[in-house]
């Protein structure tokens, strides 16, 4: 274990440990109220339940995923990404309903959200895959088919999720598809193939949202489309109007102003911003800590996509840096999805922050694709010693 822990990626993991605990504070601070007079709990119970969860992420993660090399990833990614497929068909059947969407599984006294777990297990599928193409014999041309098939269960796994519907989960696997797929850094015969196949895969994708969107869309989902722009022209008083959440984030913002109210003092906290601890938790850390908090959360974040961007472009194997540049995709996607909509510069589609936002399954994959990153970083100083011994030799 010490020969791998002097391998990691520091910087990264300070950063990790920074958001982890940091993100811990804010939930309490933001859901204590909450907590007691909506949900009808003790004032710390989502703050519990996260810290619960992200400890068990980290043991599992250091235990099991930085001691795993990713070469033994092929042995476990198809009936990972077929089973989850599997599991997100049956949602439909035995799937709880949450703000409108059937994307839950209640077992117990806990949720689980498979499609959290869909996007991780997408990115390593493809990864693995494109993998094993960029090494068939150089007297065998990749073809349509080799670029196509590993899109398959990716449409079926948009298909899935854009049905409960869970318009940013949806956005989020196409998102990641479409980045790996048209990154992928094969010869001039197999880019035919691969804008072919592209071409291909967003008619298919595009069918479905039109097809989707008519059948399952929820009303409030098509004005979060349709309105987004001008949120504060048609507040309504439900927690499922867009412009009673974002106007109400905007309040919190406006509060705040450069430093902030206090830890613990944000009056929108009080049941006005409904989603709080989720969706909306970077409004509150605005209008407790001020703007500037808000804009070093966001340097923070990219600083970490930096690192992670990086590892990847250092990955000895195609298979790496898919995995790295997967997550990569995976955790922007999400940052930028979660603050342009509570800005009301997109629509708002329910997507969480790391570490930040509250949600035992997100955070959970979130630390097991930083874990992946720290494994790949793993092996790649190991290559790295590995040449320069060979060119001492």
């Amino acid at each position: 274990m010490k020969k791998i822990l002097s391998k990691i990626n520091y910087p990264l993991l300070i950063i990790t440990i920074i958001f982890a605990i940091f993100g811990l504070v804010m939930i309490y601070s933001s859901s204590n109220v909450s907590a007691i007079l909506r949900y009808d709990v003790d004032s710390s119970y989502f703050f519990k339940k996260q810290f619960i969860f992200e400890i068990a992420a980290f043991i599992g993660g250091f235990i099991f995923i930085l001691k795993l090399p990713t070469k033994y990833y092929r042995y476990f990614s198809k009936i990972a990404i077929f089973g989850i497929i599997a599991v997100l068909a049956l949602l439909f059947i035995a799937g709880s309903v949450a703000n409108g969407a059937k994307s839950w599984y209640e077992i117990g006294k806990m949720s689980i959200q498979p499609t959290e777990f869909a996007k991780i297990f997408l990115i390593i599928y493809l990864a693995v895959y494109y993998h094993r193409v960029s090494t068939k014999p150089k007297n065998k041309k990749i073809n349509f088919i080799d670029m196509f098939f590993p899109l398959i269960p990716a449409i079926i796994t948009f298909i899935l999720v854009a049905a409960q519907p869970d318009l940013g989960g949806a956005a989020i696997i196409a998102l990641i598809t479409a980045a790996i797929f048209f990154s992928l850094p094969f010869g001039k015969p197999a880019k035919k193939a691969i804008y072919k196949v592209g071409i291909l895969g967003i008619v298919i994708m595009a069918i479905a949202i039109i097809f989707l969107g008519k059948n399952f869309l929820q009303g409030y989902q098509v004005n979060r489309i349709l309105h987004f722009s001008k949120p504060c022209a048609r507040v309504n008083y439900g927690d499922n109007d867009t412009g009673y959440q974002v106007c109400n984030g905007f309040i919190a913002i406006h509060n705040g102003g450069l430093f902030g109210v206090g830890l613990g003092n944000s009056t929108q906290k009080r049941l006005y911003l409904p989603d709080s601890h989720t969706d909306f938790i970077f409004p509150i850390i605005c209008e407790e800590l001020g703007l500037i908090a808000g804009i070093l959360v966001i340097i923070g974040y990219f600083a970490m996509l930096f690192i992670i961007l990086n590892i990847a472009k250092e990955a000895r194997t195609l298979r790496n840096s898919i995995l790295v540049f997967g997550i990569f995709i995976y955790l922007m996607a999400h940052i930028l999805i979660n603050i342009l909509g509570v800005l009301s510069l997109i629509p708002l589609t329910g997507v969480p922050l790391p570490f930040l936002s509250y949600g035992g399954s997100y955070n959970i994959c979130v630390i097991a694709a930083l874990c992946i990153v720290q494994r790949v970083n793993i092996e790649n100083k190991e290559e790295a010693i590995k040449e320069k011994i060979a060119r001492i030799e």
